[in-house]
């Protein structure tokens, strides 16, 4: 139970997401649907869920059917307006999720753009396919990356992504927790997936696909409970699981993966995950944490660069995200690059659900 102190310093705030809410409810602030299918992935806290990774689910699923672009605000980047991701672009042009995206999925459009629905009218400005031209063309299915607050936006289907070490119901609004919209806004979602679970039904090195979705039954009705979520909605929950360490730069020596020794450092809103990975991997002797979205400057680097150099023989570690922020920084030293590498990410949702989307 909160402290009346609490209460009153959360107040404005509360009464601000309410009456934005009431005037979407009722139609007085309008809402708009596109003549494609939208797809909202989102959440209702300030990071730490794992939108990027959840969004290339999305895509690995869609890609064969669809024509898909993924509009995203591109947070932190330093351009303005609405931009197209090209070969080239830096996390400066577009934003480190954008461009990571763009780096997995070179054949779909990624687009940034602070205002979703101009974005999504661009996007559908795009020419058609036509024999013997290059795109980027117009989409047949656009994914909204981080959006579920945009309400200006009538998806087709909603995705709310919630951490499963941090659920919404023992959590507070800002400043006080980490809640960035009401708990309630979670029933406007067609599906919530609880992500950074267990990995259920684990056996052997393998995931048994059938004993997960036991081990998940019991525990997908508590959180129906407490999330209060309507039947209509579907409840799933996901797992991350690590690739094999790749080199950041292309100086990268792979010979350093077999050091007996690693350091790490990240600059995302939740690195728990990923902490208990290298630590389960590798004998760690240091690590640092720098904020979320990190911009990772010169002084920053250098301070990298310092702290690095006290372990010569260490493989250095850092997150997927991270690396689209380092890849083209100018002042990494030439040891460093050596030694640097990042873990690639992947989710996999439990229980297994090929119909996941309903279009």
């Amino acid at each position: 139970m909160l402290p009346l102190k609490s209460k009153i310093l959360l107040f404005p705030y509360w009464l601000a997401l309410k009456a934005r809410h009431f005037l979407y409810d009722k139609g007085i602030k309008k809402s708009f649907s596109f003549p494609v299918p939208v797809i909202c992935i989102g959440n209702i806290t300030v990071g730490g869920t794992g939108k990027t990774p959840h969004t290339e689910m999305i895509i690995r699923m869609l890609q064969g059917k669809y024509r898909i672009a993924v509009l995203s605000r591109g947070y932190r980047r330093k351009s303005k307006g609405f931009r197209i991701a090209a070969p080239g672009d830096t996390y400066a042009e577009i934003g480190d999720e954008p461009l990571q995206i763009k780096h997995k999925f070179p054949h779909i459009t990624v687009a940034v753009c602070e205002d979703r629905c101009k974005g999504i009218e661009n996007l559908l400005a795009l020419p058609e396919p036509a024999a013997g031209e290059n795109g980027p063309f117009r989409p047949e299915l656009i994914i909204l990356d981080d959006a579920f607050q945009h309400r200006r936006v009538k998806p087709s289907h909603s995705i709310v992504l919630i951490n499963w070490h941090r659920p919404i119901f023992n959590d507070n609004l800002l400043p006080i927790g980490r809640l960035r919209d009401l708990p309630e806004q979670i029933r406007r979602a067609d599906t919530v997936i609880v992500t950074k679970s267990p990995v259920f039904g684990e056996h052997d090195g393998f995931v048994d696909q059938e004993l997960a979705a036991q081990q998940v039954a019991p525990i997908e009705k508590e959180w129906r409970e407490k999330l209060q979520l309507h039947s209509s909605q579907k409840l799933l929950f996901s797992s991350i699981f690590y690739g094999e360490p790749l080199p950041v730069s292309p100086d990268g020596d792979l010979r350093y993966l077999h050091s007996s020794s690693a350091i790490f450092f990240t600059g995302i809103a939740s690195d728990k995950e990923f902490r208990n990975h290298i630590l389960g991997k590798h004998k760690v002797l240091d690590s640092i944490k720098f904020p979320d979205h990190c911009s990772f400057s010169k002084r920053e680097i250098k301070e990298i660069n310092s702290w690095a150099a006290q372990y010569p023989t260490s493989a250095v570690f850092t997150t997927e995200k991270d690396s689209k922020r380092l890849i083209s920084n100018p002042h990494l030293s030439e040891d460093l690059k050596k030694r640097l590498f990042f873990i690639p990410i992947e989710v996999q949702v439990i229980p297994h659900c090929s119909n996941l989307l309903e279009l």
